[in-house]
């Protein structure tokens, strides 16, 4: 970021060919390096569902829940990994095969525990506010993971 503008964000696509012979299909794989600055989340969010559904027609099902998994993932990643310091960056990438799409976010932060994170809609919780965001990717993803820092989340929905 130069004097309070931020530079474009880039992105990167490397296609990976089938091995001969194989039936396993091509995966592409994309990513972006996005300041840590909420100001850059949307945009981040758009170019990367440009480019996940690049020659497909989603539902609009997929295409909302990719836009939430990645808003929330990379909002907390940015706020609570990278601490909101626009002179750090957050990525984020995803790895498309056939059928689904492997969403991934990673920060240079300390990570948590994500099994330390209360439910938001328990009674104890529900004035707190935080966890609301894992709690929507939670419900939104087929799958999640955390690498064992919890600096690193990644989210797998349906390509279609």
């Amino acid at each position: 970021m130069e004097d309070g503008v931020a530079a474009p964000l880039r992105l990167c696509v490397r296609r990976s060919l089938a091995e001969p012979g194989s039936a396993a299909p091509a995966t592409v794989r994309i990513g972006i390096r996005v300041p840590a600055d909420v100001g850059c989340v949307e945009e981040a969010v758009e170019l990367m569902a440009r480019h996940c559904f690049a020659g497909a027609a989603p539902s609009r099902r997929t295409s909302f829940r990719l836009r939430v998994l990645l808003s929330e993932a990379l909002t907390n990643s940015i706020l609570f990994g990278a601490s909101g310091d626009p002179n750090r960056t957050v990525g984020v990438s995803a790895e498309l095969a056939a059928g689904t799409i492997r969403l991934q976010v990673t920060d240079d932060g300390p990570g948590f525990d994500p099994m330390a994170v209360t439910d938001p809609t328990s009674p104890s919780a529900l004035r707190r506010p935080v966890g609301r965001g894992l709690f929507l990717i939670r419900n939104l993803a087929d799958q999640v993971e955390f690498n064992a820092q919890g600096n690193t989340i990644w989210m797998t929905l349906p390509r279609a």
